[in-house]
């Protein structure tokens, strides 16, 4: 009796676990914090694989009815584990890495499943017996795991497509200078060529091929690098509707030995795009303010505490001051103009601008005048303000 009511305290854990957006959360930084590789991909794509392979792993140790150990007669769903494999080995994460990751989340999903269970009066044998089993699923996961890997990485190997992404990854990863002239000639690159960098915030394969359709058409090289699709064209995306959901930066046209450096801006520029919530194709200079004031959250976080000490982020009216003064600084600090997008009247605009000046002790008057110092004042003010406006 004792054991059938720790089995049935034990589903109620597993089935609330499944529920839980915050165990998938604590799931997908283990596996990030435990694989380099693995952290270079989108934290949303961890989070499409770890969804639904935990919801089928507390599922296999649920049977209807009678809780705590998996039905003899029906066999565990591995199909998320065998995606999961696929998926990474087309994305270029290597096996170990893929491995590390997965071992890693696996065993904090045990951790919270033990402390959960302990709180909710499971005995210890209930548990043990329940872990048992838990290694052998495990086992198995980690099989099917490897099986989607090379069965994707024998399919990439029968293709031009995965030697194409090879050398589309050491253009943007590694140096341009130790692909040869018949390596670049059989993807269609000219050494002399002028090529756009381009980095989508898209990483579900089949997406991304659909997405690389659009971008790419009969010119370009184009593959997933870091998890995210990416390529180099001898031309701008064409016009017209890409996926609704697709974010896209674009870079200048430059020689291939240069793609390096822009990958890595469009990388820095599609953060802060990705910041700001913005979707569409976006060039690479129009986020060039906001990329680099990202790379600097410390000094970000020291200007907003210096500037902004005196505002509480829990005071509603305090944010809307703040949020009043950012539109004020973002429409050329014009009263008509801030009015207009915040839909007041001006006079609302300069009652808040001045209760704002009142409550942290700095007049911005400054700030209008004309001059070196003012611009700079208005960068200081803005960054401050969009920092301390954002997620804490």
């Amino acid at each position: 009796m004792v054991a059938e009511a720790g089995r049935s305290a034990l589903t109620a854990v597993f089935r609330a676990m499944a529920a839980d957006p915050a165990v998938v959360d604590e799931v997908v930084a283990a596996a990030r914090a435990d694989s380099v590789e693995v952290a270079r991909l989108p934290p949303a794509e961890n989070r499409r694989h770890v969804e639904v392979m935990l919801a089928a792993g507390l599922a296999a140790f649920v049977r209807p009815g009678e809780a705590g150990e998996p039905a003899p007669d029906v066999e565990p769903d591995f199909e998320a584990a065998v995606l999961l494999g696929a998926d990474r080995a087309a994305q270029g994460v290597p096996i170990t890495a893929l491995l590390r990751g997965v071992q890693a989340g696996r065993n904090r999903a045990v951790q919270i499943a033990t402390e959960r269970a302990r709180a909710a009066g499971v005995p210890a044998e209930v548990m043990l017996e329940v872990l048992l089993q838990s290694d052998r699923y495990t086992g198995a996961l980690e099989i099917h795991v490897i099986t989607g890997y090379h069965e994707a990485e024998l399919e990439l190997a029968r293709t031009a497509r995965d030697v194409r992404t090879q050398v589309l990854r050491r253009l943007l990863l590694g140096d341009a200078r130790t692909l040869s002239a018949d390596e670049l000639a059989d993807t269609g690159l000219q050494p002399q060529g002028q090529y756009h960098c381009v980095v989508s915030d898209v990483t579900d394969p089949v997406r991304a091929r659909a997405l690389e359709r659009q971008l790419a058409g009969n010119s370009g090289l184009f593959g997933l690098v870091d998890g995210k699709l990416t390529g180099i064209t001898t031309r701008l995306p064409p016009p017209g509707p890409l996926d609704v959901q697709a974010l896209v930066v674009v870079a200048p046209a430059a020689p291939l030995h240069r793609i390096r450096a822009l990958y890595a801006l469009c990388l820095d520029a599609l953060g802060s795009a990705e910041e700001l919530g913005l979707r569409g194709p976006h060039h690479v200079t129009d986020l060039a303010g906001q990329s680099a004031l990202s790379t600097r959250p410390a000094m970000a976080d020291l200007l907003s505490r210096t500037l902004l000490g005196a505002l509480d982020p829990a005071d509603p009216f305090h944010r809307q001051l703040a949020a009043t003064v950012l539109a004020y600084l973002d429409h050329g600090q014009r009263f008509d103009r801030t009015a207009t997008a915040l839909h007041v009247h001006p006079n609302t605009i300069r009652y808040r601008l001045t209760r704002f000046e009142e409550t942290v002790g700095t007049s911005l008057e400054a700030l209008t005048t004309q001059g070196r110092t003012a611009v700079l004042d208005t960068l200081h003010w803005w960054w401050a303000l969009r920092t301390w406006l954002g997620p804490r």
